[in-house]
C-alpha cells in the first residue's frame, strides 16, 4: 500500500512521468524488431523482397488474421551494383553517393568527367542544348525540414526529372545533392524518371557533407573533375506482391475498411521507418480496433509490394479486387507523433467525419482541410472506386533526415510515438468500421 500511495503522490505532482512509461502493448514494436531484424533490407523485386512477404503473411496468421494471402505480381526494378564516385581535381577525395533507381550504368572501370555545377532545377532546365556533352553534372537544391512533409514533393524534383533533363543536354553523368535534411554522411537515394525517347546516363545522389565541400571549392573558383562507378541494371517483369488479411467483421455484407503501407524498403537499411512502422501500425491498430470483439465492418490490411519503385503492389491489388471497399487508410510517413487528420467524404457522411474528429481530439490530433492524398499503395483502389480517405499526418520535421538511407533501423523508431500512431488509428477504425451507415463514394 504504501508503495502505491508513492506512485500516487508521483503521478500527481508529476502528471507528464507516466508519459515516460514503457507502452503496454508490444504489438507494433515487436512487428518492426522482427521484420528488420529476420529479413532486413527488402529491395523490390528481389528475394529478400520475396522472404518479406513470407514473413509478412506467417506474422498476420499468428496474430489472428483471417483469409491471409500472398498475392504475386511482377514490377519494374533496380538491381544494385557498384556505387563509388571520388574527385580527382583539384584534390583526390572518396565521396559518398547511393545509385538512383533505374541509373543508367557506366562500364565497369566507371567514367571520369569535368563536372559542371546547377544551383537548382531550373539552372539546369535553362542550359543549352548539347552544353553538357561528355561532363558529370552536379545539381544542387535547398531542401528544408517541414512538419508536414511538404517539401519533399518540389525539391524532390531534383532526383526525379533532374537525370532526365541532364541527358537531354548531353551530359554523360548526373550527381544530385541528396533529397534530405540530414547533415549525415548518408547518401539519400530514391528513382528517377525517363521519359520515353530519354536515354538513361548514369545517376547518384550525393551526402549533403559531401555536396557541401563540393560547393565550397566551387566558390573559391576551383574546376573539378569526378570519377564515377555505377554498376547497376533496370530489369523487367521481376516478381514482386502483395500481402493481405483480414480481420472479420460482424457484417460481412458491408463493404471493408481497406487499410495500407508497403512491405518493400530500399536496400540501404532496414526500411524500419520506410514503411516497416506503417505496415506495423496498421496491423497493431486494427487487432486494437477488434480488441473488444469484431467491429461491424471486416478491417483488411494490405502489405504492398514494390511501392518504392513505382507502386506496382498498389496497382496490382486494384486490379484483382474490384469488390466495392468502404473507405481507405494508409499508413507511409514514419512513426512519429500523428498531429492532423485531414478526411474525404461524400457530403453525406458528414456526421460520420464529425465523429472522426472527436475521437482523436483526446489526443491533441486537429483537423485539418487541405488536400487527401491516401497514398500510392491504396492510390488505386481510391481511384477506380472512388472511396472515402482519411490521412492521418505525422510529424515528418526529421523523417528526411533517415528517409531512403542507411540510417533507416530500428533504432530510430521512439516507441511512445508509435504507441500515438497506433492508439489514433484504432480510434479511427473504432468509428469507421463500426458504421452501420453508408459510406458513400466521395466523388
Amino acid at each position: 500500500m504504501a508503495t502505491f500511495r508513492k506512485l500516487a503522490l508521483l503521478a500527481a505532482l508529476f502528471p507528464g512521468a507516466a508519459m515516460a512509461a514503457p507502452p503496454a502493448d508490444d504489438t507494433a514494436w515487436d512487428f518492426i524488431a522482427g521484420l528488420t531484424s529476420e529479413v532486413g533490407q527488402r529491395l523490390a523485386g528481389s528475394e529478400a523482397e520475396a522472404r518479406g512477404r513470407a514473413w509478412a503473411a506467417d506474422k498476420l496468421k499468428a496474430m489472428g488474421f483471417r483469409n491471409v494471402a500472398i498475392e504475386p505480381a511482377t514490377t519494374r526494378a533496380y538491381v544494385r551494383g557498384t556505387d563509388a564516385a571520388r574527385l580527382t581535381v583539384p584534390v583526390p577525395q572518396r565521396l559518398a553517393v547511393s545509385a538512383l533507381g533505374f541509373s543508367g550504368t557506366t562500364p565497369d572501370a566507371g567514367i571520369e568527367a569535368e563536372v559542371v555545377y546547377f544551383a537548382s532545377l531550373d539552372a539546369l532546365q535553362a542550359a543549352p542544348a548539347g552544353s553538357l556533352t561528355g561532363k558529370i553534372v552536379f545539381l544542387d537544391h535547398a531542401m528544408r525540414a517541414a512538419q508536414d512533409g511538404s517539401g519533399y514533393g518540389p525539391y524532390g524534383q531534383a532526383r526525379r526529372a533532374g537525370p532526365a533533363v541532364a541527358s537531354t543536354k548531353g551530359a554523360a553523368a548526373i550527381v544530385i545533392r541528396s533529397i534530405g535534411t540530414d547533415s549525415h554522411r548518408n547518401p539519400h537515394t530514391g528513382v528517377t524518371n525517363w521519359p520515353a525517347g530519354v536515354t538513361p546516363i548514369p545517376a547518384a545522389a550525393m551526402s549533403n557533407p559531401d555536396a557541401d565541400m563540393l560547393v565550397r571549392l566551387i566558390g573559391k573558383g576551383k574546376a573539378l573533375r569526378m570519377a564515377l562507378t555505377l554498376t547497376g541494371r533496370t530489369a523487367e517483369s521481376l516478381p514482386t506482391g502483395n500481402v493481405i488479411g483480414d480481420l472479420p467483421g460482424r457484417n460481412p455484407a458491408l463493404p471493408p475498411i481497406l487499410v495500407g503501407c508497403h512491405l518493400d524498403s530500399w536496400d540501404l537499411g532496414t526500411g524500419a521507418l520506410d514503411d516497416g512502422a506503417g505496415c506495423a501500425i496498421v496491423t497493431a491498430a486494427a487487432l486494437k480496433a477488434q480488441s473488444a470483439g469484431p467491429t461491424l465492418r471486416t478491417i483488411r490490411v494490405l502489405l504492398a509490394g514494390a511501392e518504392e519503385i513505382g507502386a506496382a503492389g498498389g496497382a496490382a491489388y486494384a486490379k484483382a479486387h474490384p469488390e466495392r471497399h468502404a473507405l481507405a487508410m494508409e499508413s507511409d510517413s514514419g512513426s512519429d507523433r500523428i498531429w492532423r487528420v485531414e478526411m474525404k467524404f461524400a457530403p453525406s457522411n458528414a456526421a460520420l467525419a464529425d465523429k472522426v474528429a472527436a475521437s482523436l481530439a483526446p489526443l491533441g490530433i486537429v483537423r485539418g482541410k487541405g488536400e487527401v492524398e491516401g497514398g500510392a499503395d491504396v492510390g488505386p483502389v481510391i481511384k477506380a472506386q472512388k472511396l472515402a480517405v482519411i490521412d492521418l499526418t505525422q510529424d515528418m520535421t526529421h523523417y528526411f533526415d533517415i528517409h531512403h538511407t542507411p540510417d533507416d533501423t530500428l533504432d530510430k523508431i521512439d516507441r511512445a510515438a508509435l504507441t500515438q500512431n497506433v492508439d489514433a488509428w484504432a480510434a479511427v477504425l473504432g468509428v469507421v468500421a463500426n458504421a452501420a451507415e453508408e459510406i458513400a463514394p466521395a466523388d
